[in-house]
């Protein structure tokens, strides 16, 4: 086991296509060290954990890692081979092991030559070679590797008939999870994770923040889950303007921190600012009262500027970077009874995905579906879609979807679909409201667009930037329902929480598919759960969810309620209902 600092930065340059990301960046990570990687999105947190994981080498400075440490790296987008199964991906974690099989392998088929078996000699030698082998692969753990692999996939929710899968058909939360079982497999001394909580949904979150609490190593994690951050992380580190800048403890108490931090460089700046121009006047007055014939008054004013050119300057805070700029508002009030749904069905290739679903959406209600990955959400947004002309064609088998007749709906879709590819954001933009030039540009600018970015193509974009152009259109067509299918997935944390104010301000109504639990927290005030088929509520924001799973969970493993206090629990469960749709 290895202790002490297991990898350090040494004033560290880097440059992306010629352009500076940052500068003689230090920084040393520690054996058993949990630390949150953040910043705004470009300010160079993947190239960090690339210069760490030995992709990329530093153009200035040095990257050491401590010998005996091995390095375990997720990125973003991890690359497999798409024609292997899942098992065979998963079984090729240890390099170390599949080269002893492979040797092994090699071996044995010697030993079935008869060239070989029929020399006394040579078969006596290759029976060697394949007891060192056989023994180095016993010594790390190989007898047991197969069960080690399959009962770690397990783990991570894939099933049994899943083996077999070609990763071709995985999902790209799936594929995460195959790589974070390889390096879970491995157990790297050091363990960097580039958003690994993308595309993951609630349960596979969950067991990523088990897995980083309990692993044996050094973790560091970039991510925009800010509710992850505050369970796993015990040391934020950010990067921002090019600095690197350590906070102990969490996100929230990061943030914390910073802000007090900002105040008090602020506070410093405004003194030492009027300082500088006391002085400043002070040496103008006593050369002008001088007039340079003076002596005493000329050392008395070269005194005070040498004092001012002494002075230790402090930086002008920032105290908020430039970010977009959104303000939500519906053009109508709507109906009360915005969205009913009445036994709502839906199946695929027989498969039931919907189970006579039941949904009532009040006016200004802040509603959040959640559900693990195909559950069957997106389709449920896809139905109620169908019921507007030009937003969707998923239509159900079954039921009922009932939309208000003063309802207007707007849709933020995940992937990205309700944008064309092939338009320039300038006339994407312009597809929604006719603009002239300056209008347009004013827009851009509120969402971090420049004008030259008009004449880019939509499929240029990255997807921080196609989530912006969605949530410009959606301010711009003032709908009073907006149906929002994880908004926050390519925003930074900046971009997220100004998307939470704009919707606490929002005069409309709103139903989210999200896996952000802080989001969730800050902006819902109802919770629906998608789960084999059915949906179940919970009155109150995500961390009530959590809180009433758990009480349920309780109840359900202590002996049963007599009759009067289950029907007490059912009138308390019926007011809640009531006040919630009387709001």
């Amino acid at each position: 086991m290895v202790i002490g600092t297991v990898a350090r930065l040494d004033n560290v340059t880097q440059y992306f296509g010629g352009q500076l990301v940052f500068e003689k960046l230090a920084w040393e990570i520690y054996h058993d060290a949990r630390i949150g990687l953040v910043g705004p999105n470009g300010a160079g947190k993947s190239t960090i954990l690339k210069l760490l994981a030995g992709v990329d080498e530093p153009k200035i400075g040095g990257v050491f890692i401590t010998r005996g440490v091995r390095v375990g790296y997720l990125p973003q987008e991890p690359e497999f081979d798409l024609t292997r199964t899942v098992i065979e991906e998963a079984l090729d974690a240890s390099p170390t092991l599949a080269a002893l099989e492979r040797e092994m392998e090699r071996l044995n088929a010697q030993m079935g030559d008869p060239a070989v078996y029929n020399d006394e000699r040579k078969l006596q030698r290759v029976l060697d070679q394949h007891a060192r082998a056989v023994a180095a692969f016993e010594e790390k753990g190989g007898l047991n590797f197969d069960n080690r692999v399959r009962a770690t996939l397990r783990g991570l929710g894939f099933g049994d008939a899943d083996f077999s899968l070609p990763m071709s058909a995985l999902s790209g939360g799936q594929k995460k999870l195959v790589g974070l079982a390889k390096l879970l497999i491995e157990q790297p001394e050091l363990l960097l994770l580039d958003e690994p909580d993308n595309h993951l949904d609630l349960n596979g979150k969950t067991f990523l923040e088990k897995l980083i609490a309990d692993y044996p190593g050094a973790v560091v994690i970039v991510s925009h889950d800010r509710y992850l951050l505050d369970i796993v992380a015990e040391e934020i580190a950010e990067l921002e303007n090019g600095a690197l800048t350590h906070y102990v403890g969490n996100y929230s108490e990061y943030a914390f921190e910073k802000k007090q931090r900002l105040l008090k460089q602020q506070q410093s700046f405004e003194i030492q600012q009027r300082e500088i121009q006391r002085l400043q006047f002070s040496i103008r007055r006593l050369l002008g009262w001088s007039a340079g014939q003076s002596e005493k008054f000329v050392r008395r004013a070269r005194s005070m500027q040498k004092r001012l050119e002494k002075m230790d300057k402090i930086d002008k805070p920032r105290l908020g970077r430039k970010s977009i700029g959104v303000a939500l508002s519906a053009n109508r009030r709507g109906s009360n009874k915005v969205l009913e749904i009445n036994a709502l069905a839906k199946s695929f290739d027989g498969d039931q995905v919907l189970r006579g679903l039941d949904l009532m959406v009040w006016h200004r209600e802040r509603v959040g579906l959640i559900g693990p990955n195909g559950a069957g959400k997106t389709v449920l947004f896809r139905c109620i879609l169908s019921q507007v002309e030009g937003l969707g064609t998923e239509a159900p088998e079954r039921g009922e979807i009932k939309v208000g007749p003063s309802t207007t709906i707007a849709y933020y879709a995940q992937e990205h679909q309700t944008l064309n590819y092939d338009a320039t954001l300038g006339d994407e933009l312009r597809g929604v409201k006719p603009m002239i030039d300056r209008e347009l540009y004013g827009l851009l600018g509120r969402f971090l667009f420049t004008p030259e970015d008009a004449k880019k193509k939509i499929s240029q974009l990255s997807g921080g930037e196609k989530a912006r152009v969605q949530i410009a259109k959606l301010m711009m067509r003032g709908a009073n329902f907006l149906l929002l299918d994880e908004p926050t997935n390519n925003l930074d944390i900046p971009s997220s929480e100004i998307l939470e104010a704009a919707l606490a301000n929002y005069d409309g109504t709103v139903l989210v598919i999200s896996h952000d639990r802080y989001f969730l927290d800050n902006v819902v005030d109802r919770i629906v759960e998608l789960d084999d088929g059915g949906l179940t509520e919970y009155l109150g924001n995500f961390t009530y969810y959590v809180e009433e799973r758990q009480r349920k969970q309780r109840i359900n493993e202590s002996p049963p309620q007599d009759d009067d206090e289950e029907e007490d629990v059912h009138k308390r469960n019926s007011r809640a209902r009531k006040n919630a749709r009387g709001r």
